[in-house]
This record gives structure tokens, C-alpha cells and sequence, in this order.
């Protein structure tokens, strides 16, 4: 069991992201700004590349995708995975275009991204995991949480308890549905 306490933004690992291999990689929309907490949009999140309305979403029509941006570090010495997220003021216009990653059964990740933050100093309290726990995706914020007894879309099972390669706690989790 493995309490996902984390200094920063989320981090992902693409241990196996079929969809980076076979090119379903979206990257033109624009974020709905209003729907995202603090205008911040983390590595790890999920979100729908709603093409009818132009936008990237919470509610939107389609599977929910994964946000897996690259990552802007400036410096090494000072910088790593966990000061990196998309923030609206960083942007031209305040308009972010996220990098979102289409996931199959069977892909795999590793990931400390289970709750909002909205500073790389800030230190977030997401899930207690342990080995077999199942995930899905929280509709409203887009981050991952305990799966219900019957979850109908994505879900996602942790295959490893795990640590970030920051050494932070981490898991690393299987798309099982």
C-alpha cells in the first residue's frame, strides 16, 4: 500500500503508450480554460478532444484521453518532471494546447497524478493504492480516483506499487477496460 503524496505537478513514465507508437497523438485544440482548476493542466490528467465544440474538455463527446505534454525545462540543475504543467499565463492569448495521448487496453504507465495542484512547491495528497486497485476517471476534474463497483468506461489497475524517477511514491498502472 503506497499513500500517493507528491511535491508538484504530476508526473507520467510512458512505459507503453501504444497510442505515441501508432500516431494517435491530438495536439490542435485548445483548452477550455474555464473548466480547468486554476487554468493548470498537469501531466497524468485525462480530458476529451472535443472536435465539434473546438475545444479540450471535461464533458465533451469521446474517450477520455491522456494529457502527456512535452515537457518545457529550462534548466536541469534546478528543474525536473515535477515543475513542469501547462498554466493559462504561459501562453499566447492565455490559449494552451495540450499534447493528449490516445490509450489502449493493455497500454501502460507510471504515474504520481491523483489530485489538483497548483504549485511545483506545493505538496498534493492524492489516493492510497495498493497492488489490484482499480481506477477511473473522475468526470468532473479529470483526474483518476477509485473505480466504482461497476465502472462502465476506462479503467485503469495498479500493477505496481511504485516510485517516480524523482523518488517520489508513484504506481505504475494497466488499462484493463
Amino acid at each position: 500500500m503506497a499513500a500517493i503524496s507528491r511535491k508538484g505537478f504530476g508526473q507520467v513514465e510512458p512505459n507503453h503508450l501504444s497510442g505515441i507508437v501508432t500516431g494517435q497523438i491530438y495536439a490542435q485544440l485548445p483548452a477550455d480554460n474555464t473548466v480547468f482548476t486554476s487554468g493548470i493542466l498537469e501531466q497524468g490528467m485525462f480530458v476529451k478532444y472535443d472536435y465539434a465544440a473546438g475545444k479540450v474538455n471535461l464533458a465533451g463527446d469521446g474517450e477520455w484521453m491522456l494529457v502527456y505534454n512535452e515537457e518545457k525545462l529550462y534548466d536541469e540543475r534546478k528543474q525536473s518532471h515535477k515543475d513542469y504543467a501547462m498554466k493559462v499565463g504561459n501562453f499566447t492569448g492565455n490559449e494552451m494546447v495540450p499534447r493528449l495521448i490516445k490509450t489502449n487496453v493493455g497500454d501502460i504507465y507510471t504515474t504520481n497524478t491523483f489530485g489538483a495542484n497548483t504549485s511545483e512547491d506545493a505538496v498534493v495528497d492524492g489516493l492510497t493504492l495498493s497492488l489490484g486497485d482499480k481506477l477511473e476517471v473522475n468526470s468532473s476534474t479529470g483526474y483518476l480516483k477509485a473505480a466504482g463497483q461497476s465502472p462502465t468506461g476506462m479503467v485503469w489497475k495498479v500493477v505496481k506499487v511504485y516510485t517516480m524517477p524523482d523518488g517520489q511514491p508513484g504506481v505504475k498502472l494497466q488499462r484493463i477496460q
